[in-house]
């Protein structure tokens, strides 16, 4: 009898133990050991918008997000960005708005990339472009740094992504940032998979952006950088990259220059949700998602 009362004890104590522990865990993650960061895949034209603004702050709230990243190059219809659709993205909860190869499509957003810091245009632009490459977001005792930079494999010839993205590393570090985040807008996945090695233990995050397709290979690389070919993309969900099937379909099999337009109905939003340790600046979880 009081063999088996002692292991009714020893039980009940390990119990407590474990359910202490959990809490105790709980409350140190709930209270800012990692940063949440929500990732979102380029913004389509209207629908994009329109479907982001529905769908932004349940996914914050579902992953409790510190800071929320969008790509928003293709905000405008046509493509490019315009500053109207800047701020509608911002106001649907953005903290940071990256771009890519159509960063400066529209030249009415070139004064806007001048007065907001927190829109980016790739790193790796001739000096002489408007905006900047990296924001600093202050979280209070860490300081987060996103960069975006293009990549150069079947895209515009501008400097080597590899050689700016070393540059803004060593800028942001500068800077006391010990998380850093980049977006590498590129078309090529050989190119993204190359530059996540390259920054493999530098960065906290790499991922990629600008196909339109989201690829299911988001890992922790060896050193704790987390990373994603391509988040995939915020739009028209039975549509050829945003764009109406038939309209694209018709401009591959003839060639003849078409008008692109984006088709109504049911919208995906896309992404990466990443948890970074405070402490070492490495991921510790990534998980996809897409709704």
């Amino acid at each position: 009898m009081h063999t088996i009362n002692l292991i009714l004890i020893l039980r009940y104590k390990l119990v407590i133990n474990i359910l202490l522990d959990y809490n105790n865990k709980y409350y140190i993650y709930r209270n800012g050991i990692f940063m949440k960061i929500l990732a979102i895949g380029d913004i389509v034209s209207r629908q994009g918008c329109d479907y982001l603004r529905q769908t932004l702050m349940k996914l914050k709230r579902d992953y409790g997000a510190d800071i929320i990243i969008v790509n928003g190059e293709n905000a405008s219809t046509g493509n490019g960005i315009l500053p109207a659709d800047a701020d509608f993205i911002f106001n649907c909860g953005a903290d940071v708005i990256t771009l890519g190869n159509h960063a400066l499509r529209r030249p009415e957003i070139c004064d806007y990339l001048e007065e907001n810091d927190f829109i980016i245009r790739p790193c790796n632009y001739h000096p002489s472009a408007s905006g900047k490459g990296m924001t600093l977001l202050d979280k209070g005792a860490v300081k987060v740094a996103v960069i975006n930079a293009q990549g150069a494999v079947y895209l515009d010839n501008i400097e080597n992504p590899f050689t700016a993205i070393d540059r803004e590393i060593e800028n942001a570090k500068a800077e006391n940032a010990s998380i850093i985040i980049i977006d590498f807008h590129a078309e090529a996945s050989s190119e993204k998979r190359a530059m996540g090695f390259y920054v493999d233990g530098r960065a906290s995050v790499l991922f990629g952006t600008h196909t339109h397709v989201q690829t299911s290979d988001e890992q922790i690389l060896p050193n704790g950088t987390g990373y994603i070919t391509d988040l995939g993309m915020t739009g028209p969900y039975y549509s050829v990259l945003g764009i109406e099937p038939e309209i694209a379909i018709r401009k591959m099999k003839t060639n003849l220059p078409v008008r692109f337009s984006n088709p109504d109905g049911p919208c995906t939003v896309e992404g990466c949700y990443f948890e970074i340790d405070n402490k070492t600046g490495k991921t510790v979880n990534i998980e996809r998602f897409r709704r």
